[in-house]
C-alpha cells in the first residue's frame, strides 16, 4: 500500500485512468474517491473532504492525484501526505478551458492548479498541447491580480513538467466487427482467420483464440514511450507506422455504470441493439448508409451545435447516413439535443450514454466515420478508442488533434467539415476501403504502462 490515488472527480476518463492504475497495482495502492457530480464544487472543497477521510498510514511513499484536486492545500491539512512524492496528473488544465462568456471564468480554478503545481514534485500532462496551453498561459493568467503580482511561475514549475499521454486499455473488439473492417486487421497486421479465430501467419502452430489482440502484438515495430520532458517549444511525439491491436484483454464489466448517467438515455439501449442487429442482418455493408458517431460528453465545450447543424444540412440535402449519439450527459443537458433528436428523426441509430463497455464499443466498430467538434480537448480518449475501432476520424485542426491524427483527419471549419462527411455520404465505401495511416498502440497501456509504474517508484524530481 505505497502508493496513494486521490480522484476528487471519479467518472470519465479520470475514473478510467485510475481504476487502470489500482488494477495493475493491486494491493500496494489505496484509491480514495468523491463523486463525478459538481466539479465546481469539488475543485473547491476536496481536500478537506480528503484531509478526514484518507487513512493514515506509514507505508505511503507517492500520492498521486488529478489537477481537480488542490493539493496544495491538502498537503497543508495534511503534513504526513506533504512529505510523500507528490504527482500531479493533468486531465485538463482550467488555463485554457473554454467558457460561454470571459467573465463567467472563476480565477480561483486556474490559480489552485498553480498551486498545486507548485507543491507537487512532478507534474504530468496527458498531451504537449495540454502542457504548453498551460504553461504558457501562466503569465497572463496572474495579469489579472489588480497588483503585487508573483513573478516567474512558468520558470519554477516548467522543470517538474513532463508529457506521458493517457493510458487506453484496448478490449479486443473483433467479434462486433463488420466483415470490411476485419479485412482492414488482417492487412494491416499480417493476419488471417481461421473459421471464427484468428491467427497469426507463418505460425501454424500458434493456439487458436477469439482474443484477436493477444495474437496481434507487433513486437516487430518498436512505439514511441510517450514520454518527453518539458521543453520550450512544444514538445511532440511522432507516431509511425499503422495501428496495432494489443496484448491487453479485454476487461469488460457489464454493470458497470456511471452515477452521471442521465435517466432519459435509458430508454435508448434497446433501440441500439435492435437497430444493430438489423444493419448486421441488412444489406450488404458497403451499400449501407454513412455511419456516423459522436462519443463526447453533453456539454457545451464538446459544442454539439456545430455537430448538429452540419448534420441537419446533410439531411436537408437528402444525404442518407445514419447517427449514433454516445457520451455521458450530466445534470444540465444543452436543449439543442433534444431539439436535434427531434429533427434528425430516423437517421438517429442510438441516442445516449451506454454504461456496458461491450454495447459502447459495438457501437464504436458499427460506425463508418467519428466527429469531433470539441472547442476543448487535451487529449481525446474516446476519439482514439473509435479509430481502435476502426472509424475513420474527423477532427478540428486544433487543440490536441494535430499531436494525435496525421493531416488528412483534420479539418479547419464545419463547412470543410460538412463537405467532408458530404463526399462520404454520397460514397461510403471509401471510409470503409480506408486504412487508418496512424496509430493508436502509442497510447496503449502495453507501450505506457512502464512509464507509469517508473512515476509511481521514481524519487522525488528523478528523471524518468
Amino acid at each position: 500500500m505505497s502508493v496513494l490515488l486521490i480522484e476528487a472527480f471519479y467518472g470519465g476518463s479520470h475514473k478510467q485512468l485510475m481504476d487502470l492504475l489500482q488494477e495493475e497495482l493491486q494491493e500496494d495502492c489505496v484509491l480514495c474517491t468523491l463523486p463525478a457530480k459538481k466539479w465546481h464544487w469539488k475543485a473547491r472543497t476536496a481536500a478537506l473532504y480528503f484531509m478526514q477521510t484518507v487513512p493514515r498510514s506509514a507505508n505511503y511513499r507517492i500520492l498521486f492525484a488529478s489537477s481537480v484536486l488542490n493539493l496544495a492545500e491538502l498537503a497543508a491539512l495534511r503534513p504526513d501526505l506533504g512529505k510523500l512524492k507528490k504527482v500531479l496528473y493533468f486531465h485538463e488544465n482550467q488555463l485554457a478551458y473554454p467558457v460561454q462568456k470571459c467573465q463567467e471564468r472563476d480565477f480561483q480554478y486556474g490559480y489552485n492548479q498553480i498551486l498545486s503545481c507548485l507543491v507537487a514534485d512532478v507534474v504530468v500532462f496527458n498531451s504537449a498541447f495540454n502542457m504548453e496551453s498551460f504553461l504558457t498561459s501562466i503569465g497572463k493568467f496572474m495579469k489579472l491580480i489588480p497588483d503585487h503580482r508573483p513573478k516567474d511561475l512558468e520558470k519554477i514549475i516548467r522543470p517538474k513538467c513532463q508529457v506521458l499521454y493517457f493510458p487506453v486499455r484496448f478490449p479486443d473488439v473483433s467479434r462486433f466487427m463488420p466483415e470490411h473492417k476485419l479485412a482492414h486487421l488482417e492487412k494491416v497486421n499480417g493476419v488471417k482467420r481461421n473459421g471464427d479465430a484468428y491467427q497469426l501467419e507463418g505460425l501454424p502452430g500458434q493456439q487458436k483464440s477469439r482474443a484477436l489482440g493477444a495474437l496481434m502484438k507487433n513486437s516487430s515495430t518498436h512505439r514511441e514511450s510517450g514520454l518527453c520532458e518539458a521543453q520550450p517549444g512544444l514538445c511532440t511525439t511522432q507516431h509511425k507506422g499503422l495501428p496495432s491491436p494489443l496484448t491487453a484483454p479485454a476487461r469488460l464489466n457489464k454493470s458497470e455504470a456511471s452515477e452521471s448517467t442521465n435517466p432519459c438515455q435509458e430508454e435508448d439501449k434497446q433501440h441500439l441493439t435492435f437497430n444493430l442487429s438489423n444493419i448486421l442482418s441488412g444489406r450488404d455493408c458497403q451499400q449501407r448508409p454513412l455511419h456516423v458517431a459522436w462519443p463526447h460528453r453533453w456539454e457545451h465545450d464538446k459544442d454539439p451545435e456545430t455537430f448538429f447543424k452540419v448534420l441537419l444540412k446533410l439531411k436537408e440535402k437528402e444525404l442518407p447516413f445514419h447517427v449514433s449519439v454516445l457520451g455521458e450527459a450530466f445534470t444540465e443537458i444543452p436543449d439543442i439535443f433534444s431539439e436535434a433528436k427531434k429533427a434528425l428523426g430516423s437517421s438517429v441509430l442510438h441516442w445516449g450514454y451506454l454504461p456496458s463497455k461491450d454495447d459502447y464499443f459495438q457501437a464504436l466498430c458499427m460506425a463508418d466515420v467519428v466527429v469531433s467538434t470539441a472547442k476543448h480537448e487535451f487529449f481525446g480518449v474516446a476519439m482514439v478508442e473509435a479509430v481502435y475501432c476502426g472509424c475513420y476520424p474527423l477532427c478540428p485542426k486544433a487543440l490536441v488533434y494535430p499531436e494525435i491524427f496525421p493531416a488528412e483527419y483534420l479539418y479547419s471549419t464545419p463547412e470543410q467539415l460538412f463537405k467532408r462527411l458530404q463526399n462520404f455520404c454520397k460514397r461510403p465505401d471509401i471510409v470503409r476501403k480506408h486504412l487508418y495511416k496512424g496509430e493508436t498502440a502509442g497510447f496503449s497501456w502495453a507501450a505506457l504502462g512502464g512509464k507509469f509504474r517508473s512515476l509511481l517508484a521514481a524519487e522525488p524530481r528523478e528523471d524518468l
